[in-house]
């Protein structure tokens, strides 16, 4: 059985990072489950040969020729010029034509790709047609809620006091009259989900990372009869696993004996969804708390960021260690740390979580979206209340200053990663998956 995945990039991003772990985990476990896989992408960044990048070889239609490629950036700047939005998300509306489409059928007629197997793709990877147009079986796994939305990737995050986004035309319809607010001139968001339902007649089968994502799919207009299945993103253990505290504080050049708390996010605090904002105030009311005790010492880890012109004062040291490129660097941060902090409004499913733990970390987040599948409350770390930096702040210094809870909580986030997360369970997972699609497509 050949699969093709598709994804807009191989390794860059936290979307992109998923992706190419699905596709590894099927190619260092795929052969006992007759599986060869193989990823698509535009944009190559590694080295693996597995991973075939570059622009699509087969014709993109006019939008692809000589004056095609010159009148589009103008026609497209020229739309989301006119379109204004309070919703500081990515925004893609794939168009035009790439030629992907094509390129893949011709891969399918060559016995190439039984199964096509879609991830993140925005703007530059398939139009919104030319999925519509795909013939073999498909997959589609989610990696935000761009399949479902209108042209966003995420609808507008909870503000203070909500626990859910009250922008969520995708559930209703993007229709004229229920537009929101924060929104004028061209409604792009209804225009890509109008080409969404046009295009996509036929369901694909969708795989959400979490119970959450899942739900947002079924309650959608687009996508509530289509098939959905919850597979969570694999991690190789052999490299997320814990190491001496002691040893990686050392070789980062961080303080041995003070607690330290990690944040991290890519792309750094700039993304209102990461709640960097949330977690800074809940440090400041923490600050006061922790005055004479154990913790009066403690300091913040941020990577994702370099310093800013002007630092936060939070009344202890902040280490910035900027973008982290390499796994050993990031395992290295997790093992060092006391707890991780993901304050996230919205998480399909939360990445650095799941890699924190595998890592012998315990976990405070929000209890919101995909993270409440990533983290068991009061067993691997604590759910608190939404959006709550007060709850935040009682969950920090409850972890932090009982070593022996942070000692068991951290056993049990490996020992659960190792239960869930295992390259070979998801391989397997998958593989049920695209057996039953190649037979309901015969």
């Amino acid at each position: 059985m050949r699969i093709c995945h598709v994804n807009a990039t191989d390794i860059s991003g936290g979307a992109a990072r998923a992706a190419y772990r699905i596709h590894r985990s099927l190619v260092d476990h795929g052969k006992f489950n007759d599986l060869q896989s193989g990823l698509r992408v535009i944009q190559k960044l590694s080295d693996d040969p597995t991973v075939m990048g570059g622009p699509p070889v087969a014709k993109g239609g006019f939008w692809q020729g000589r004056i095609g490629k010159r009148i589009h950036p103008r026609v497209r700047h020229k739309s989301r010029r006119e379109f204004s939005t309070g919703n500081p998300t990515l925004h893609s509306t794939a168009w035009p034509a790439t030629g992907m489409g094509q390129e893949l059928l011709n891969r399918h007629h060559r016995g190439e790709a039984d199964v096509v197997h879609l991830h993140w793709l925005g703007d530059a990877t398939l139009s919104i047609e030319e999925i519509g147009r795909l013939p073999m079986p498909l997959v589609w796994t989610l990696h935000d809620q761009w399949p479902f939305c209108g042209a966003e990737h995420y609808t507008n995050p909870p503000q203070d006091g909500e626990t859910k986004s009250s922008d969520e035309r995708f559930v209703s319809g993007y229709h004229r009259s229920n537009r929101q607010f924060h929104e004028s001139g061209l409604d792009l968001n209804r225009k890509t989900w109008l080409r969404k339902r046009r295009a996509w007649l036929r369901p694909i089968h969708i795989v959400a990372t979490s119970r959450w994502l899942a739900d947002c799919a079924k309650r959608s207009s687009l996508m509530s009869d289509w098939p959905i299945t919850i597979i969570p993103y694999p991690l190789d253990l052999n490299v997320w696993k814990p190491l001496d505290q002691l040893q990686a504080r050392a070789l980062l050049n961080l303080p041995l004996d003070r607690p330290l708390i990690l944040f991290g996010a890519i792309g750094g605090t700039n993304d209102p969804r990461k709640g960097a904002d949330l977690l800074l105030e809940a440090l400041l009311r923490l600050q006061p708390l922790i005055q004479g005790t154990s913790l009066e010492n403690m300091e913040l880890v941020v990577f994702g960021q370099s310093p800013p012109a002007e630092p936060p004062k939070l009344g202890f040291p902040i280490h910035y260690r900027g973008r982290l490129q390499d796994d050993l660097s990031l395992r290295l941060h997790y093992s060092a740390a006391d707890v991780m902090v993901v304050p996230s409004r919205q998480e399909a499913f939360g990445q650095t979580a799941s890699e924190a733990q595998a890592c012998g970390t315990p976990v405070v987040c929000f209890r919101t979206g995909g993270l409440t599948d990533v983290v068991e409350h009061e067993r691997t770390g604590l759910c608190v209340k939404p959006f709550d930096p007060i709850s935040l702040s009682e969950g920090i210094k409850l972890i932090c200053e009982d070593q022996e809870l942070c000692s068991s909580m951290g056993a049990a986030a490996r020992e659960r990663a190792t239960k869930l997360w295992r390259p070979e369970r998801i391989s397997s997972l998958y593989k049920e998956l695209y057996a039953r699609e190649l037979d309901w497509g015969d």
